[in-house]
């Protein structure tokens, strides 16, 4: 299903909405990586796959995997074709289960999308990282890749039943790599400035106000 949607749904999306990529080349073709992003809009989580060089996993609602009928089945193939899987943010174990995932996906030698924030930003700023991406890099000694989005928290604003024709663009950073650095390094401190150092990467790509603070409004679509 990956093949036969990015066959049609890139070069139609491209022709629609024409956004501006750069950075493509610092996107490694192969080998496991994670692309660390701002986050505006749920369309986020399909502009990056549409534009990425390879195919890049997203966490999403298990909600949209369970859906019954032809429109549960559509739904499900749609979400499944673009490369995301399922999470029961339900689940107490969520966050965990979403870690090891991630892991999976790595330990596959696949590119794993993500959200340091956590969760959309609906004023704009850049808030502070949170250290799941941290973790994931070096538990599994893989690059992170910044990435950089704007536009698209006006391409389908919340209450919008459509997506509307608007500029967006998406700059992939250079690679930060995390391997042998913080060896001897206390772990929660290594954490820490990793995750820092993705952010300062991704506010230079998105050129966003920092807020300084965590977004702790619930986590949404």
């Amino acid at each position: 299903m990956y093949s036969v949607l990015h066959t049609v749904v890139p070069p139609l999306a491209k022709v629609v909405w024409r956004p501006t990529v750069t950075g493509l080349e610092n996107v490694p073709r192969t080998g496991a990586v994670i692309l660390a992003s701002n986050h505006l809009s749920f369309a986020d989580s399909l502009v990056i796959p549409i534009v990425a060089p390879r195919k890049v996993h997203f966490l999403a609602k298990s909600d949209y995997f369970r859906g019954g009928g032809v429109k549960g089945t559509l739904q499900k193939a749609w979400f499944e074709g673009m490369g995301m899987l399922p999470v029961d943010r339900d689940d107490p174990r969520a966050a965990i289960a979403s870690l090891d995932t991630a892991l999976a996906v790595l330990a596959d030698g696949g590119a794993f999308g993500l959200y340091p924030e956590g969760t959309r930003s609906r004023d704009g700023r850049l808030y502070r990282g949170r250290t799941g991406v941290a973790h994931l890099a070096l538990t599994a000694s893989v690059p992170v890749v910044p990435v950089g989005i704007t536009g698209t928290e006006r391409l389908q604003p919340v209450g919008a039943r459509f997506p509307r024709v608007v500029p967006i663009s998406v700059t992939f950073g250079d690679p930060i790599q995390v391997a042998g650095r913080y060896d001897g390094v206390p772990l929660g401190r290594a954490r820490r400035e990793v995750t820092d150092e993705i952010m300062r990467a991704i506010q230079a790509l998105s050129g966003q106000e920092e807020a300084g603070v965590y977004n702790d409004r619930a986590p949404d679509a």
